[in-house]
């Protein structure tokens, strides 16, 4: 009998914990669906992925003020002029599988030795930073780092090498 009571008392303990879990999940949840509303009903909608967008270029606007952008048809044109040094701003083993045709590689490990090569000594020649893909920041980041060291004319290419190697322009290879 007493063995019985004992699985009793140990079993309410275990009861009100869980209860008491449930409980805060419920809260939880409310609180993100209060919260994150307007995510919410966009996922609720479809629409996800607009607003995803749109919260992006929000942030990259507010972050990455005063760095001009360039779609794809922008920079292509920029590219076949020669006007400007396209600079890879991904990791080495990327650059060197594959990168746009011309373009030098400056990628983040070596984002501290800015005033060295492959940059150009003039300060006001123009700079093109393209990175991985739409997502990526990198990009930006190194254009900034370019403006902070100095460097007047630096833009950024947005829809990174994906985006380039996708509609067929020219590429290299590091043989």
């Amino acid at each position: 009998m007493q063995a019985e009571s004992q699985g009793r008392t140990s079993a309410r303990p275990f009861r009100q914990e869980v209860a008491a879990g449930l409980v805060l999940l419920i809260i939880s949840v409310l609180f993100g669906l209060v919260f994150q509303w307007p995510l919410v009903a966009a996922a609720l909608r479809g629409e996800v992925g607009p607003l995803l967008t749109a919260k992006r270029a929000e942030r990259r606007a507010a972050q990455f003020e005063g760095i001009p952008t360039l779609d794809l048809a922008e920079t292509y044109r920029l590219w076949q002029e020669r006007q400007a040094l396209f600079v890879d701003a991904r990791p080495a083993s990327e650059y060197d599988e594959l990168h746009v045709a011309g373009a030098v590689n400056l990628p983040p490990d070596a984002w501290d030795r800015l005033a060295s090569p492959p940059l150009p000594a003039d300060k006001g020649h123009p700079i093109l930073v393209y990175c991985s893909q739409e997502s990526c920041d990198d990009a930006l980041k190194l254009a900034r780092r370019l403006r902070e060291a100095g460097y007047t004319r630096v833009m950024a290419y947005l829809g990174g090498f994906r985006e380039w190697d996708e509609a067929g322009y020219p590429v290299d290879i590091v043989r």
